[in-house]
């Protein structure tokens, strides 16, 4: 565990190292928006480090809006001025792991909007991805296996249905993040599996019934739990 973290930690800091020195290149050249920035193998070649690790920092700065990648073209500046730009990295380099409260959190706000707007929004192919992995969630609990990834396949499934693909990507992003969290702290026993159960189904059906406040109401239900959980528990 010591060594995975260790190994961690150096990873952290050789992209935040890599996204610095992306940012001065940026300004030791001058690149304005929409200027093409060296392809991955010259930055890896320059820099000394992996491709993977360029395509890491790449996808971080155009998570944030900084870079976009074209496919078959490369990876530009994108619309920003210089000084937002450099104001956005450095703060995007200050940048801690969010701790498990700070997740908890987010994931609550995103998924009350989300699961509104899957009610308002989803399609019948959205209700056969949802109930799939609703199945596999229950199929999982009542042979009392671990369920942490099929409960979370089950929200990812209502955030691609909300349409809406901020909110979705953003989900995706925190994902590994909670699964880590949950199974470190064992957040969810047996009681609150089986309790799953009943809840995700109520979830469902208001989304399948494109009940709008409903679907809010039951997933607002449906964290509480894990909201007190959270917040009895100290850090």
């Amino acid at each position: 565990m010591k060594l995975e973290t260790l190994s961690k930690t150096d990873n952290q800091t050789i992209q935040k190292d890599l996204i610095r020195k992306i940012k001065d290149l940026i300004n030791f050249k001058n690149l304005e928006p929409g200027d093409k920035l060296p392809s991955e193998r010259m930055l890896s070649e320059k820099f000394e480090v992996s491709r993977s690790t360029v395509r890491d920092a790449i996808q971080k700065l155009e998570f944030y809006g900084i870079l976009k990648s074209i496919p078959q073209s490369g990876t530009f500046v994108a619309e920003i001025g210089v000084i937002a730009m450099n104001g956005m990295i450095d703060d995007i380099l200050r940048l801690d792991d969010p701790d498990f409260k700070s997740l908890v959190e987010t994931r609550i706000l995103l998924e009350l909007k989300t699961a509104r707007l899957a009610a308002l929004r989803r399609t019948p192919e959205d209700l056969i991805q949802m109930e799939a992995a609703l199945q596999a969630y229950t199929d999982k609990v009542m042979n009392g296996k671990d369920a942490v990834q099929e409960d979370l396949l089950f929200h990812l499934a209502i955030a691609k249905a909300s349409g809406n693909s901020s909110m979705n990507t953003f989900m995706l992003t925190i994902t590994p993040q909670i699964i880590t969290n949950f199974q470190k702290y064992h957040v969810c026993d047996d009681n609150q599996a089986f309790l799953g159960i009943a809840e995700h189904t109520a979830i469902f059906e208001a989304i399948k019934n494109q009940d709008t406040q409903e679907a809010k109401l039951k997933m607002k239900a449906h964290f509480k739990s894990l909201y007190q959980y959270c917040y009895n528990t100290s850090d």
